[in-house]
């Protein structure tokens, strides 16, 4: 059963449609990954499973509920945590503050916990009074992903967190991911970055002009496929 799915999901700007039907299902304890180009739309269905845009009722369910109207919230207070784009760190707060904010909106027991935190991450351990703006791009990645691990949420949606980092930071940043795994957490990741997001995921959906293109299990996708799906050439599905 989906822990997590979109149905027909449509989103828009004004008037400037930026989604249009979009299905996808994210089961428990699975890593998917949202590849595409700039303006594909990953971040605006980031934008709307958070809450951070409204949308209809029954276009996201989760575990069965509707939440597509809900406000952000009350989509982190059900287990839905957030990975923002650009980090969105407070910068009069430190790293320790930074984090803290994580389980403001959700304080329920699980894995995930100031220490356990640093223990994923120790370079934060070191910083911990530092201002998290003070920090290196990698870094303030880490303190971003470590807020959102603090809610022990249930899903964790990262968007774009390769972004402007160099190669070796973001093999850091990702080495990660198998401990954030094995709590159980479900992880959908925005990345343009594709043999990394091939690397981690189970299942990827590929985006262009606001629409599914390809989706499959990431071991059965070949490039050329990718490559299609990215720059068009229509629908298609592997099993």
């Amino acid at each position: 059963m989906a822990l997590l799915e979109t149905r027909g999901l449509t989103a828009s700007y004004g008037d400037f449609q930026a989604l249009f039907g979009v299905d996808i299902t994210v089961g428990a304890g699975e890593t998917i990954a949202i590849i595409g180009a700039n303006g594909a739309g990953k971040t605006t269905l980031m934008r709307s499973i958070s809450g951070v845009l409204a949308n209809a009722a029954s276009s996201i369910l989760y575990r069965d509920e509707p939440i597509g109207a809900l406000p952000a919230p009350d989509i982190l207070a059900r287990g839905i945590a957030m990975v923002p784009e650009g980090r969105k760190l407070f910068p009069s707060l430190s790293v320790e503050e930074n984090l803290l904010i994580g389980n403001y909106g959700r304080k329920v027991d699980g894995p995930w916990t100031l220490e356990s935190v640093f223990s994923l991450f120790p370079v934060l351990k070191e910083r911990r009074g530092n201002p998290a703006t003070a920090l290196s791009g990698g870094q303030q990645q880490m303190v971003a992903i470590g807020r959102g691990l603090m809610s022990n949420p249930a899903v964790l949606l990262c968007d774009e967190i390769s972004l402007g980092l160099a190669p070796v930071v973001v093999r850091d940043i990702y080495a990660a991911f198998p401990r954030i795994r094995e709590t159980g957490a479900s992880i959908v990741i925005v990345e343009q970055d594709i043999a990394q997001a091939l690397k981690v995921a189970d299942r990827v959906y590929c985006m262009m002009e606001g629409r599914v293109t390809l989706f499959g299990r990431a071991a059965d996708l070949s490039r050329h496929d990718i490559h299609k799906a990215y720059f068009g050439t229509g629908h298609h599905e592997l099993a």
